[in-house]
């Protein structure tokens, strides 16, 4: 269901990307496709969704190629650290990212350049699958607001729900039959006027970046809460303070500390 062509050089590993994960996915799953053509066509943009498997990044891949976009992702600099692999990512214009680290800095830089580039970067805000018992979107990172706020580039929100049915949040076995229908559904840009119009310095200051933080979680959330027909907690979950992991299985962690 190509809604919209591609119009960009692909590459040899994005290619081979495609030809084998689009079968795949379409293999697995039903897919409803809503609002795809608010996705910008061409120029830098930066896409961000909510995270509830370790499959998103496909699907999410997968919504942005029918829509004529190659999606360029800030992927776990550990990914790298095997030689095909590496190259592979590289030639895909995959942009590696320690998370938690100050080597983050350098994700970010790389990040800006693809933007200004007229690439479409794509970023989970979460920083990993979420947390919420609900899955819902928990707080999020200010990672795609600090791009935004430093390109001017527009900042378009994707929600997508039923990919957590295909394969679980930290499972390891995918369901095949039936197949699971996964609905994306993409918002208008979240909304930064005001911010964009401040001066530099007050333009990317810490408020200004939470503000535009606070706004990008609450446009995905909107968008998850129309796909699911349900309202979303009126506070948003913080790992933080409910002393939940932003790393590993936090089911295991529970269970590990129950044991103890």
């Amino acid at each position: 269901m190509t809604v919209r062509d591609l119009d960009q050089p692909r590459g040899w590993a994005f290619g081979l990307a495609v030809a084998v994960m689009k079968p795949t996915l379409l293999a697995v799953s039903k897919r409803v496709w809503i609002d795809g053509e608010k996705i910008p066509a061409s120029g830098g943009c930066v896409v961000v969704l909510n995270h509830v498997s370790h499959i998103d990044p496909m699907m999410a891949g997968h919504f942005l190629y029918d829509h004529g976009r190659m999606a360029r992702y800030l992927a776990k600099a550990g990914l790298f650290s095997n030689k095909f692999l590496r190259t592979f990512l590289n030639s895909a214009g995959q942009i590696p990212v320690a998370r938690q680290t100050a080597d983050a800095v350098g994700a970010y830089t790389a990040a800006v350049q693809a933007v200004r580039e007229g690439q479409c970067v794509v970023v989970y805000p979460e920083g990993t699958i979420t947390r919420d018992p609900g899955l819902w979107p928990m707080t999020g990172k200010s990672g795609a607001a600090r791009i935004a706020l430093e390109t001017r580039c527009p900042v378009i929100p994707v929600a997508h729900w039923g990919v957590q049915d295909v394969l679980a949040p930290y499972g390891h076995r995918v369901h095949v039959i039936p197949r699971r229908t996964v609905t994306v559904k993409a918002g208008d840009p979240v909304d930064l006027d005001d911010l964009l119009a401040l001066p530099e310095k007050e333009r990317l200051s810490l408020q200004s970046v939470q503000t535009a933080t606070d706004r990008v979680m609450a446009a995905i959330t909107g968008l998850l809460e129309d796909i699911r027909g349900e309202t979303a907690p009126a506070e948003r979950f913080d790992p933080r303070k409910a002393g939940v992991s932003m790393t590993g299985n936090p089911h295991k962690q529970q269970k590990k500390g129950k044991d103890n």
